[in-house]
């Protein structure tokens, strides 16, 4: 998720923000622009100047003109994204600037993660620069994102009800930003709650990749095929299932082989799941045996290298997982 080295930026300071989860990196970016807006709201200063730009092809003209006086707008805000891709020649004089920036522009650098431009990165934390990181969440931490993201609106979820909503929209953190802001606009003040959820998404979460895997993992294979040819009819992609099927096994393979006397909070934090999920694995554990495993994530290691360009039939690559993967349970 994004986690902010330093104080909130305000007009002159060089704000860098980097990593690959570009929701988050935006986010961080219009949040910068409104902290400033704000500050200067407060100084009764109008509307700050916001400009947009590519580090691709800058050069130093337009660099420093952007930076300099300006005689529209005496505060203003420089986005600069694709840091990464910045000119050689231009490195210099942005460093430079970053050892002295103007006093009335905030400077605010994307780079969308990467070892490309790192030097440049470097460079610009030494100069000691603030820093927003946008880190994508594991799939273990959504339900954590949802809580935070209702809660910033104002409203209020469990984790049981964040998890149904990870499972009923999927794992892209935009479209879960979405789904809360639409549950908690529609829930009339109460909590966002399973059913709520289930009212909104219920039809969607039936085809989510998740639901194949649960039904498969749990020796289903009937229920867990349907499940299968409605996901793939309604458009989710197959490495969604391959992933979703393989992050159901590693749990029950690091909760089966977890030590044991661990308390929950332990317990969890050893499986890399919420402390909630602790009682599904527990359940889903029953019947299968370390050589049932084995097999399972074996058959999904093939299923996922089949469905990126290994085999030309991607739903016969799932089935035939699915079909394993069932039947891997119980087995010895």
């Amino acid at each position: 998720m994004a986690a902010r080295r330093g104080s909130a930026p305000k007009l002159g300071d060089v704000l860098l923000v980097t990593g690959a989860e570009a929701f988050l990196a935006d986010r961080a970016v219009k949040s910068a622009i409104a902290a400033v807006s704000k500050e200067a709201a407060s100084k009764g200063e109008a509307d700050i100047e916001v400009t947009d730009v590519d580090a691709t092809g800058l050069d130093v003209g337009v660099f420093a003109e952007l930076t300099g006086p300006s005689l529209f707008a005496s505060e203003r805000v420089l986005v600069m994204r694709a840091l990464e891709n910045l000119p050689p020649d231009m490195v210099p004089h942005l460093l430079e600037y970053a050892g002295s920036p103007s006093d009335d522009v905030l400077v605010v650098l994307v780079h969308s993660g990467g070892q490309k431009g790192k030097g440049v990165l470097d460079k610009l934390r030494k100069a000691s620069v603030s820093e927003v990181v946008a880190t994508a969440p594991k799939a273990w931490e959504l339900p954590q994102f949802v809580a935070g993201e209702i809660r910033l609106l104002g409203g209020s979820v469990d984790e049981r009800a964040s998890s149904a909503l990870v499972d009923a929209v999927g794992h892209d953190l935009r479209a879960l930003a979405g789904a809360c802001s639409q549950l908690v606009s529609d829930s009339g003040g109460q909590a966002v709650t399973a059913e709520l959820i289930g009212q909104y998404f219920g039809g969607r979460a039936e085809v989510t990749s998740f639901a194949v895997a649960d039904a498969a993992i749990a020796g289903r294979t009937e229920p867990a095929l349907e499940q299968l040819r409605w996901a793939l009819d309604c458009g989710v992609a197959p490495v969604l299932v391959t992933s979703a099927m393989a992050g159901g096994l590693r749990g029950l393979a690091k909760f089966s082989s977890a030590p044991g006397g661990l308390r929950e909070a332990d317990l969890a934090r050893e499986v890399g799941v919420p402390p909630w999920k602790l009682k599904q694995l527990k359940q889903q554990v029953r019947g299968w045996t370390p050589g049932g495993l084995a097999t399972a994530i074996k058959a999904v290691a093939q299923a996922d290298a089949d469905v990126k360009g290994a085999s030309g039939d991607a739903g016969y690559a799932l089935e035939r997982m699915v079909i394993t993967v069932s039947r891997s349970h119980g087995r010895r």
